[in-house]
């Protein structure tokens, strides 16, 4: 399981290695994405609290990276976390997500990126439930269900 400690290790002397790796243009994703889905994905955006898919959605499955397929997290550990926003306690594997330390718009938060693309997906905070006490918080428009 991965912990706080953990992350914060991450953002200071790297991500696990991701199992591959996917690198594009911008013209390149532009011509596969959907505009929302770049400015959230590429240009590191973030949707609207409450209007995203899978906010409210707690149907089985998995969720992969909407740029890359790339699987990210299971549905078993998704919670309602009242923010507006998909939350998870844990990705599906240790080396599926990267951590970069953002200190953007005056806050220090820790943004998440899927490991293979880079896509931008949201932020993971340590104010989640047990067992982990993580949230990672995801755009919707990031992710994929996987059935």
């Amino acid at each position: 399981m991965i912990t706080w400690k953990d992350i914060m290790a991450y953002t200071r002397k790297g991500s696990p290695a991701p199992e591959h790796r996917m690198e594009k243009s911008a013209e390149a994703w532009k011509s596969q994405l959907t505009e929302e889905q770049f400015r959230v994905t590429r240009a590191k955006g973030t949707e609207y609290p409450f209007s995203g898919e899978y906010c409210e959605s707690h149907n089985p499955g998995t969720y992969a990276c909407i740029c890359c397929g790339q699987l990210l997290f299971k549905s078993d550990l998704k919670f309602d976390s009242g923010t507006g926003w998909p939350s998870f306690t844990q990705p599906i594997a240790e080396n599926a997500i990267g951590y970069h330390l953002d200190e953007s718009h005056g806050m220090v938060r820790v943004e998440v990126l899927c490991s293979c693309c880079d896509a931008h997906l949201g932020h993971v905070f340590p104010d989640g439930p047990d067992p982990s006490g993580l949230r990672y918080c995801i755009n919707s428009v990031s992710l994929i269900k996987k059935d």
